[in-house]
């Protein structure tokens, strides 16, 4: 894809040298969490990076190329602050879209026209349709995968243009070896992609374990208060990170300002947020393991759970999605999503509070979702009070 000098702004590539920050190499991913982005510390000078709110720069005489502030939606400095972070944190070179589906859908875009793409056959239900409308419009083919079963995955890789990865899957929580398919993908010629929502870079960097590029849906942990709509791409690959650029430009598919600086400031809590969360998941899970009104509980913190090893392997915690199924199906789940109190029934997730909802009430599930999994996004809350309200929600049901 061509990409013009106007559309390599320094968000594709790193922050300008005019862009000075107090330095993160060698910190924590925590305390690059906190550190990164900010403005340099020159007396007087604002802590946090301000809002910029504006469609357009004052030119400097000669100035169209790389590094160039010259229009609102080929770059702007609150945006460098949120992609100096996150990629930081994930090792590369971040993009901010507009929203998770965005990036999503500038990854996508890499494949040629007729291409093939791998993806796992429970992913989430934004990048189901999306995929599924674009094989429906002959714009490419999709092969769908138990990204788990890494024998499965490989036999479907032949002639593949992209493998798509989530891992851990939402909302089935399948953990998959992400360095097994990576090499098989590359040893086929085809570009890695893995949505690191679930994880974050706290807990899994798939760059490092050679993948192309990264995904977030910036909506859920990434910002965590449930009040913005952004999604981010993250690349080691300079040509890479330039076209994606260069289809975030040319589409519109630009962040809005003021939400970007919402995630910024939400980030800095995150290494707090995802550890708290995680810890509440995992005595959660062990309390709802085994529980008589529920069939199965998925967490990979469980010894006996499907991903443990994997997790454990790969990952530096377990993450905050639990997924159950109670006895009844789909009746039993709405009735137990219904009787909650502290716990929310709402869409979405990563955020501080406690949510669940039945995914398949999503007309866009895919079909190998058990019709009554109950995906809980489990938040900040003091464990004892999230716990006695699930539990006599499960026990009215």
């Amino acid at each position: 894809m061509a990409t013009s000098g106007q559309d390599l702004h320094h968000t594709a590539t790193g922050p300008g040298p005019d862009h000075g920050v107090r330095p993160a190499g060698g910190y924590a991913p925590a305390t690059r969490a906190v550190v990164t982005g900010r403005p340099a510390t020159d007396p007087q000078a604002p802590l946090s990076p301000p809002v910029h709110l504006t469609s357009t720069f004052v030119a400097r005489p000669g100035a169209t190329g790389p590094g160039d502030l010259v229009y609102g939606r080929w770059g702007n400095p609150t945006w460098d602050a949120f992609e100096q972070t996150l990629g930081s944190l994930e090792g590369g070179r971040a993009l901010a879209f507009a929203s998770g589906l965005a990036a999503v859908d500038a990854v996508v875009r890499q494949v040629p026209l007729g291409g093939v793409v791998v993806a796992p056959s429970a992913s989430y239900n934004g990048t189901v349709v999306m995929l599924d409308d674009a094989a429906k419009r002959g714009l490419l083919s999709v092969r769908w995968v138990p990204i788990d079963d890494t024998e499965a995955v490989e036999a479907s890789l032949a002639g593949a243009d992209l493998l798509w990865v989530e891992s851990p899957t939402n909302p089935m929580l399948e953990v998959a070896d992400l360095p097994a398919l990576v090499a098989a993908a590359h040893r086929r010629g085809a570009l890695v992609a893995v949505d690191n929502t679930f994880a974050t870079p706290l807990l899994q960097r798939p760059l490092e374990l050679g993948a192309d590029v990264v995904v977030h849906s910036v909506t859920k942990y990434l910002s965590g208060h449930s009040d913005l709509v952004l999604g981010a791409t993250v690349t080691r690959d300079e040509a890479l990170g330039q076209r994606l650029h260069a289809v975030r430009t040319q589409n519109g598919a630009i962040p809005g300002t003021f939400e970007t600086w919402l995630a910024l400031r939400g980030m800095r809590t995150l290494a707090l947020r995802v550890e708290r969360a995680g810890a509440n998941a995992a005595e959660l899970a062990r309390r709802l393991h085994g529980h008589p009104a529920l069939t199965r509980v998925r967490h990979p913190s469980l010894a006996d759970d499907p991903g443990h090893a994997r997790a454990t392997a790969q990952m530096s915690g377990y993450g905050a999605i639990i997924s159950i199924e109670p006895v009844g199906g789909a009746e039993a789940a709405e009735r137990l999503c219904a009787a909650t109190r502290l716990w929310v029934m709402a869409t979405s997730l990563g955020g501080v509070e406690s949510t669940l909802e039945r995914r398949r009430r999503h007309a866009g599930e895919p079909e190998v979702v058990p019709p009554g999994l109950i995906r809980l996004s489990v938040g900040i809350e003091d464990v004892e009070d999230l716990w006695s309200d699930l539990e006599q929600a499960l026990t009215a049901v």
